[in-house]
């Protein structure tokens, strides 16, 4: 179905559809959940909306303590997968190119926000386009972003909207035109149109079991045991205040008189023989409430596929190679499920560029184009050493390419830029080409 029909089945056609497509109840209360992460995020968590109570007849306000893991977490998520730079791979011209397009439109930049936003809210939206000569990228805010499908779930127009003083404002994206319009003056009005070389914005979106075209918050999985966190941690350190208050208990009957002057040992109190006189407080279980807490934080980490090692809540020392994996197989695990939706993203991303340069009269073939690919390298600790050396055993030996071996050296971020680095120095390397690069070594 194309967006006309679309318009013309749902809403008879009219002009402004958009404007009731936005306002769907749908659409708005995607958009409210988006702002609810935005506000915990920001630091507004349940446990500030707290309510005081009466202690010894007067009001108390209980302790509001925060925690901002959740921002740890992400943040490791983050930099996990894009720590690192993408690499390109492929043919030297087109890799020569792309990377060109990449360093001006700081596309290396953009894909950590990409992640960011995904993490955070579950999907944003990217529109490539060319200013000037020079390729570039921008993110639509998941507040403002309302993509539209036809019955397939196939993507068929793209909306913005936004309110900036009063004024609302309206972006819409089709395949062929960009259309802006503002209700400035009190109504609706075309602002402008604009022939849309690059089509409709890339959608970005993790896993959503009830949607196939939304995502869904990490955010989610985490609140209520960080809700639990807080309030506990709260309780405790009210606890801790209140009962630093003993009560004085008397056991026994008082020697009636003056009893010790003050004037040899202080103020003081003469107790009959057999008496007894103590001060008497609750007695904190913090043993308690280390087992709870530390099942909670565990429980934040499992569910958050997170190593303890990351947030410093284990010792480790002189770890092998396979020790280190296994203590980030789940952050791998996470890693590569965030790699398949950037990558499927990426290369409609390089779909779109390769149009644009079109325009520009720079062209590649097919066999060109398919040659491009990406390299994830996660940002895992690892023991050097015995990587070099199994390297250079399978170099050795014959079984692994310079290609591949740079391409797994932890003193490699640029597998392309080394080659071509390799091939100018001319020393122990040939190079034979045949549309692609292959390198020999001369023995």
């Amino acid at each position: 179905m194309d967006l006309q029909q679309y318009i013309k089945d749902k809403y008879d056609s009219a002009s402004d559809w958009f404007v009731t497509f936005v306002n769907e109840v749908h659409n708005q209360r995607r958009v409210q959940d988006v702002m609810a992460k935005k506000e915990y995020l920001n630091g507004n968590h349940a446990i500030l909306q707290k309510a005081s109570y009466k202690y010894k007849g007067k009001e108390f306000v209980p302790r509001k303590i925060v925690l901002q893991y959740a921002k740890t977490l992400l943040n490791f998520q983050k930099a996990y997968l894009l720590q690192n730079t993408i690499t390109l791979t492929g043919n030297e011209k087109i890799v020569k190119k792309y990377q060109q397009v990449n360093r001006k439109g700081k596309y290396n930049r953009l894909n950590q926000k990409i992640l960011d936003k995904v993490l955070k809210y579950g999907q944003v939206a990217e529109y490539v386009y060319m200013e000037n000569g020079t390729i570039k990228s921008k993110l639509i805010d998941p507040s403002e972003g309302y993509p539209v499908y036809d019955h397939n779930n196939n993507l068929i127009a793209y909306i913005q909207a936004f309110m900036s003083d009063g004024i609302e404002y309206y972006t819409v994206y089709e395949p062929k035109y960009v259309s802006e319009y503002d209700n400035k003056g009190g109504e609706l009005r075309l602002v402008g149109r604009y022939n849309n070389l690059s089509g409709l914005p890339i959608i970005y979106h993790n896993q959503n079991e009830l949607n196939e075209v939304e995502g869904r918050s990490e955010l989610d999985d985490w609140i209520s045991i960080l809700d639990n966190m807080e309030d506990l941690i709260s309780k405790y350190t009210d606890s801790f205040y209140k009962f630093m208050n003993p009560i004085p208990v008397s056991i026994g009957q008082e020697i009636k008189g003056d009893g010790l002057s003050s004037d040899v040992v202080g103020g003081g109190i003469s107790l009959d023989d057999g008496s007894d006189f103590k001060l008497e407080s609750n007695g904190l279980d913090y043993h308690t409430f280390e087992t709870l807490f530390k099942t909670l934080l565990q429980s934040l980490l499992d569910t958050s596929q997170t190593p303890a090692v990351s947030m410093n809540k284990t010792d480790i020392s002189n770890l092998s190679e396979v020790s280190i994996k296994l203590l980030f197989q789940l952050a791998n695990i996470k890693a590569a499920g965030n790699e398949l939706f950037m990558r499927d993203g990426i290369e409609q991303r390089f779909e779109k560029i390769r149009t644009l340069l079109g325009y520009k009269n720079i062209k590649f073939s097919d066999d060109d184009f398919d040659s491009l690919d990406i390299v994830f390298q996660y940002a895992m600790p690892s023991n050097d050493k015995e990587i070099i050396e199994m390297l250079k055993e399978l170099r050795d030996m014959g079984a692994i390419s310079l290609e591949s071996l740079l391409s797994h050296s932890p003193m490699t971020s640029d597998v392309q830029m080394e080659l071509n680095k390799i091939m100018s120095e001319g020393n122990n390397s040939t190079v034979s080409t045949d549309g692609k690069d292959k390198i020999d070594t001369v023995e």
